[in-house]
C-alpha cells in the first residue's frame, strides 16, 4: 500500500464522505493538524492476553498499614521503634489518659509474659490509685494521620488480647472519642479474668461522624493488666471480610478490572537482611519473607519498612491472594533472590540460606496451589480457603544492580521450581533502568538461559514516553517475553498521563512481546508520601484517582482480545540543534571546578573563567549548596547538599565545546557537568560517579523528568583532577574524559504527540487515539470495511496539560458520548490534549 499523505487524503475524504467533527475548539486554539488512520481489519495482529494490564501493590506511601489494610489503630502491638524510623517509640500514636483521679503507670515491655515469641512487645498498665466507679486509667490511640475516620451509626469491631494479675479480674473499657476527648460512643465494658492471654471482642458505634477519632482503652481497679493487639476495624470492609481491606480503596482498584496483582513490592522485597525473624537477633530490617505474613495476625512477625516506617504484616500473603481472587486478577508474587537492590547492591553468599529461601518459595507455591492434604495447603485451608488460589506466575528478585550475582541465584530458584512445579512461569528482571550496562547484561543472561519472562522497570519523563513508542517493535519475538512491572511518567499532571497513554498504544501493538504491564506505584497517602507519581491518592476518609488512574482505567476496561493492524500519519518533526547554557552541579558531594572554557565551533571564545576574578559570571540556579571561590577554584563545599546547579552563559548557545577541570573533594558521588541548559528542569548533564559512585551516565531532563542517553561503569576518585570535554554539534554529543572518548549519543528521536492503536473486543473495533499536543487533530479514518454501525460509543479524557485530580476536584474524568455518522471512511477531529476511545460495532 502506498504511503498515506494526510492533506491530500483529507481533501478527497471531504468530497467523498460525510464529516463527523468533535466539539468546537476555543477561538484562540491552534488550527487543527491533519492526520489519517488506516485500519486493516481483514488481517490479524497479535492476540492480547486477558491478563495484559494489571496493578502493582507495594507498601510505599503508607499503602498497607494506614491505607488498604483497614485497621484503624496505629502501632496496635506496641512494636514501633527507632529501627523503623528514628522518631518512633513503642508508644508512637498512644497517649496516657485517666478519669476520676485514677493514677497508674504505662510501660511497654518485652519479657517472658509476652503474647508469643514473634509478637514480642506488649503494654503493661499498673493501676495504683483512685478505685471509685468513675476512676479509669489507660491509653488513647490517635490512629493514622489526622485520626480515625468514623461514620455515625456504622459498626466498628474492637478486639484486644489481655491478661491480669488481679484475682478479682480487671474492668476494661473501650470507647470512641473525638480529638478533644469528647465521648463519641457508648463505652464497651469487658472484664479481664486470669493471668493468661485471652482475646476479648466487642462492637463500638459512633454517635457522630469525624475524621479525627480516637480509641480509648482504660482499666479500673488495682493490679497490673497487660494488653496487646489492640484493634479497631470497620465492619464494612471490602466484601465484608474480617481483617479486611478499606472499601473505597479496594473498590477503586477493582474498578480497573486488573488482569493481575503483583505484590508485595518493590524495593521492600529484597532489601535488608535475608535472615529469619528469630532468636537470638530478631532481625528487624529484613527482606519480605512470606511465611512471616500468614497465620493468625497476632502470631505474625513485624518488620521495618524500606520506605522509613513500620510493617505490621496484618496485610499478608493470604490477604493478597484473597484480594486478587476477589477482583478477578491473577496473583503474581515476587520473592527475594538474596541479592539486595534499590541502592543496597549486596549479594549474600550463604548456600544454606539460599537453600532455605528456595524451599520457602516451593512452600509458597504449595500454599497457593496445594491440596488440603499437603502441609501448606492445609495451612491455607485453616485460614479459610480450602480451594487453591491457582498461582501460575512468580517473580524472583527486584531491580538488582548486580546482574551476574543475581542470575546465579535466580538460576537455582528456577531449577528447583521447574523441577517440582513445571507449570509455573518464573520471571527474571533487568534491573532498575530502561537501558545501560546492567540492563544489557541482565537481558543477555535471560536470553541465553531461555527464561520465559523478564521484568522491566523504568520511570521517565513525558518526553521519553512520547519518543519511545516503538521500543518493543524491535524485540526478538522468539526471546523472553516482557513483564513491564513498573513504569510511570514522573508527575501526576494530565500531560504525564497523556504521554503514558501514547506509550500504551505501543505496548498493545506489541502484545506478542509485552505480556504484562502495570503502572506503579498504586497507592499514596497524601500526608505520608515517599514517591510521586502515584495512581490512587487518599487521606483517612477520601480517595481519588489521578489523571493516570483515568488513563489506566480506560485502557484496562477496553483492552480487547486482539490487535487489528493499523497505521497513521505522523507529526512533521521540527528539530534544531541542542541549545542552552552550561552548568556545574554536585549531589551529596563536595567538588571543585576550574578553567572553564566554552568555545563555539568556529573557535570563538564564548566563556573563559579561571575564577581569579571571583564567580560573578555564575548564577546559583538551584539555590542549594554552598558555592564559593577557594584557592582559585569554584567549590561546592557542602557534602550533603543535592542538586546544587549553578549556570553560566546564554540559553541560545549551540554547537560548542565545553572544557573544564573537576575534582571531587569528599562525599558519596562525583560531579555533574551540565550543557544545553534551558532552566533547572530542562537540561542535559553528565553525571560522573553517580548512584553512590557506582556508575556514570548522561541524563536528559525535560520538565524535571530524566532519561538516560549514555552510560558506563566509570567511578570517580577523591582528590584526583579530571579533564572534562563535552563537544556539542547539532544534536550529537561526544564526551571526553582525560583526553579519551568516554561516549557519545545523538538525541534525535521525535516526541510524536499523535498515537493510535486499534483492537478488536468481542466483535467491536476499538479505535484508541492519543493527541498529546495543543492543536486539535483533524483525522481521516478508514476502517477498511463497509460493515460498520452508523454510531459509535465515544469515551474521551480531555483537560489542560497541567491539570491534576485532587480530593476536591476531578478536572480529568471520562466523558461518554455517542458519535454519529460513522462509515467506512469518515473524519473526526480529536481534541487537543485528549485520549479518545471509539467503540464501533462491525458486521
Amino acid at each position: 500500500m502506498a504511503p498515506i499523505r494526510p492533506r491530500l487524503v483529507l481533501a478527497l475524504a471531504a468530497l467523498m464522505v460525510g464529516t463527523v467533527m468533535a466539539a468546537p475548539t476555543r477561538a484562540d486554539a491552534p488550527p487543527p493538524a491533519d492526520y489519517a488512520i488506516a485500519v486493516t481489519p481483514d488481517r490479524a495482529g497479535p492476540a492480547i492476553d486477558p491478563t495484559m494490564y494489571g496493578v502493582f501493590f507495594e507498601d510505599i506511601n503508607n499503602a498497607a498499614d494506614g491505607g488498604l489494610y483497614a485497621e484503624l489503630v496505629q502501632n496496635r502491638s506496641f512494636e514501633f521503634g527507632p529501627v523503623d524510623n528514628r522518631s518512633y517509640t513503642p508508644l508512637t500514636a498512644w497517649q496516657q489518659t485517666s478519669t476520676g483521679g485514677a493514677t497508674g503507670t504505662v510501660q511497654v515491655v518485652d519479657d517472658a509474659e509476652r503474647l508469643n515469641r514473634r509478637n514480642r512487645n506488649h503494654l503493661r498498665l499498673g493501676l495504683t490509685g483512685a478505685a471509685g466507679p468513675a476512676a479509669r486509667f489507660g491509653v488513647v490511640n490517635s490512629g493514622y494521620g489526622a485520626g480515625m475516620a468514623l461514620r455515625e451509626g456504622a459498626r466498628y469491631d474492637f478486639s484486644v488480647w489481655a491478661r491480669t494479675d488481679s484475682g478479682a479480674g480487671t474492668r476494661l473499657t473501650a470507647e470512641l472519642r473525638a480529638a478533644d476527648g469528647t465521648a463519641l460512643s457508648a463505652p464497651l465494658g469487658i472484664t479481664v479474668r486470669g493471668d493468661r492471654w485471652t482475646k476479648y471482642t466487642g462492637t463500638l458505634t459512633p454517635a457522630a461522624t469525624t475524621t479525627g477519632g480516637r480509641l480509648a482503652v482504660t482499666a479500673a481497679g488495682g493490679g497490673t493488666v497487660r494488653l496487646d493487639m489492640v484493634s479497631l476495624f470497620p465492619r464494612d470492609t471490602y466484601k465484608g471480610r474480617p481483617n479486611g481491606l478499606r472499601k473505597d480503596l479496594a473498590e477503586k482498584i477493582a474498578a480497573l478490572k486488573p488482569g493481575f496483582l503483583r505484590f508485595p513490592g518493590g524495593c521492600l522485597v529484597n532489601t535488608g537482611s535475608h535472615q529469619a525473624y528469630e532468636a537470638p537477633d530478631w532481625e528487624r530490617r529484613r527482606s519480605y519473607q512470606w511465611k512471616d505474613t500468614v497465620g493468625p495476625v497476632e502470631q505474625r512477625a513485624v518488620n521495618a519498612n524500606f520506605w522509613g516506617y513500620h510493617q505490621s504484616y496484618g496485610l499478608g500473603y493470604y490477604e493478597y491472594f484473597q484480594f486478587a481472587e476477589d477482583i478477578g486478577a491473577m496473583p503474581l508474587p515476587v520473592v527475594p533472590a538474596l541479592v539486595t537492590g534499590c541502592g543496597e547492591n549486596q549479594a549474600t553468599d550463604d548456600p544454606a540460606l539460599l537453600k532455605r529461601h528456595i524451599q520457602d518459595t516451593l512452600d509458597l507455591i504449595e500454599f497457593a496451589n496445594g491440596p488440603v492434604t499437603s502441609e501448606w495447603g492445609r495451612k491455607r485451608a485453616a485460614m479459610g480457603h480450602p480451594r487453591p488460589f491457582g498461582l501460575t506466575h512468580l517473580g524472583v528478585g527486584n531491580e538488582e544492580n548486580l546482574p551476574d550475582q543475581f542470575f546465579a541465584r535466580f538460576t537455582e530458584f528456577r531449577k528447583a521450581i521447574e523441577a517440582k512445579h513445571p507449570g509455573i512461569t518464573v520471571i527474571s528482571n533487568s534491573g532498575p533502568d530502561d537501558a545501560g550496562g546492567v540492563f544489557d547484561r541482565a537481558w543477555q543472561l535471560s536470553r541465553e538461559a531461555g527464561v520465559d519472562m523478564v521484568d522491566e522497570h523504568y520511570y521517565n519523563s513525558p518526553q521519553w514516553f512520547l519518543e519511545n513508542n516503538h521500543r518493543y517493535d524491535s524485540y526478538d519475538r522468539r526471546g523472553p517475553k516482557v513483564f513491564l512491572g513498573e513504569y510511570a511518567s514522573r508527575d501526576n499532571r494530565f500531560f504525564n498521563a497523556l504521554s503514558e497513554a501514547a506509550y500504551m498504544t505501543g505496548l498493545e501493538r506489541n502484545a506478542d512481546v509485552v505480556k504484562l504491564a502495570s503502572y506503579a506505584p498504586l497507592l499514596a497517602d497524601v500526608d505520608h508520601t515517599q514517591w510521586r507519581p502515584d495512581m490512587i491518592w487518599f487521606d483517612n476518609h477520601r480517595s481519588w484517582g489521578s489523571t493516570s488512574y483515568e488513563v489506566q482505567k480506560l485502557f484496562m476496561n477496553n483492552t480487547g482480545d486482539r490487535v487489528v493492524p493499523s497505521r497513521a500519519t505522523t507529526t512533521p518533526a521540527v528539530s534544531g540543534p541542542i541549545t542552552g547554557a552550561v552548568g556545574l552541579s554536585t549531589w551529596a558531594t563536595s567538588a571543585a571546578y576550574d578553567d572553564v572554557e566554552v568555545t563555539a565551533a568556529d573557535g570563538t571564545a564564548l566563556l573563559k573563567d579561571d575564577f581569579s576574578a571571583g564567580d560573578a559570571r555564575w548564577t546559583r540556579a538551584a539555590g542549594r549548596g554552598s558555592w564559593a571561590v577557594q584557592d582559585g577554584a569554584f567549590v561546592q563545599t557542602d557534602p550533603a547538599a543535592e542538586d546544587t546547579l549553578v549556570t553560566a552563559g546564554d540559553t541560545g548557545w549551540h554547537d560548542y565545546d565545553l572544557r573544564l577541570k573537576a575534582t571531587k573533594k569528599s562525599g558519596k558521588e562525583g560531579f555533574l557537568i551540565a550543557f544545553g541548559v534551558r532552566d533547572t528542569g530542562n537540561h542535559y548533564w553528565w553525571n560522573l560517579g553517580g548512584w553512590n559512585n557506582t556508575r556514570s551516565a548522561v541524563e536528559k531532563a525535560v520538565d524535571g523528568g530524566k532519561e538516560t542517553l549514555a552510560e558506563n561503569g566509570t567511578t570517580i576518585e577523591t582528590g584526583r583532577t579530571y579533564d572534562v570535554h563535552v563537544k556539542v554539534r547539532g544534536r550529537q554529543v561526544t564526551l571526553h574524559l582525560d583526553g579519551k572518548v568516554w561516549g557519545s549519543f545523538t538525541d534525535d528521536r521525535a516526541a510524536e504527540p499523535f498515537r493510535q492503536v486499534v483492537t478488536r473486543d468481542k466483535g467491536d473495533l476499538v479505535v484508541k487515539v492519543v493527541n498529546a499536543q495543543a492543536a486539535p487533530a483533524r483525522t481521516r479514518i478508514d476502517l477498511g470495511t463497509a460493515k460498520v454501525a452508523p454510531t459509535a460509543r465515544l469515551t474521551t479524557l480531555q483537560g489542560a496539560p497541567d491539570a491534576v485530580n485532587t480530593a476536591d476536584a476531578r478536572p480529568v474524568r471520562p466523558r461518554e458520548t455517542t458519535l454519529r455518522g460513522v462509515a467506512q471512511e469518515f473524519t473526526y477531529t480529536f481534541p487537543a490534549h485528549s485520549v479518545t476511545f471509539m467503540r464501533i460495532k462491525t458486521g
